[in-house]
C-alpha cells in the first residue's frame, strides 16, 4: 500500500511522460502553440492529475472513474503523437518511444486499478 499518490508507480510514469510531452512540443511549430501543443501539453497533465484526485477519494467507485479519466488521457495522447508523427513534428524514433510509454504507463494503472478493485478496505 502507498502513503502518497507520489509512491504510486503509474503516476510517476505519468510525471515522466508529461515531462517528455512538454520537451517534444517545445520544438512544434508556433501556429500550434494554441492547437495541438495545447491538447496535448492538457492531455498529459490530465493523465497524472487524475491519478493523483482518485488516490485520495473515498470509495471504490469515485477512485475507479478518476483512474479510467487518466486511462482516457493517455489514449488521447496516443493519438496527438501520431498526429505529430503526420505533421513530422517528431521523428519515427520519438513517436514509439511515447507510444511506448503509454503502454507502460497504462499498464501499470491498469495494474494499480485491479489491486485496488480487489481491496476489502478503503483507507486511503
Amino acid at each position: 500500500m502507498t502513503n502518497r499518490f507520489e509512491d504510486v508507480i503509474a503516476w510517476q510514469k505519468a510525471r515522466v511522460f508529461i515531462n517528455h510531452v512538454y520537451r517534444e512540443t517545445k520544438g512544434f511549430p508556433a501556429e500550434e502553440r494554441y492547437g495541438l501543443v495545447s491538447q496535448f501539453q492538457r492531455a498529459a497533465v490530465s493523465i497524472a492529475a487524475n491519478i493523483a484526485e482518485g488516490y485520495k477519494r473515498a470509495g471504490k467507485d469515485d477512485k475507479m472513474r478518476f483512474f479510467n479519466y487518466s486511462q482516457g488521457s493517455l489514449e488521447e495522447c496516443r493519438c496527438y503523437i501520431y498526429l505529430a508523427h503526420d505533421f513530422n513534428y517528431i521523428t519515427d524514433d520519438t513517436a514509439n518511444q511515447m507510444i511506448a510509454e503509454i503502454e507502460e504507463t497504462s499498464k501499470v494503472l491498469n495494474g494499480y486499478m485491479n489491486s485496488m478493485s480487489n481491496r476489502r478496505k478503503w483507507e486511503d
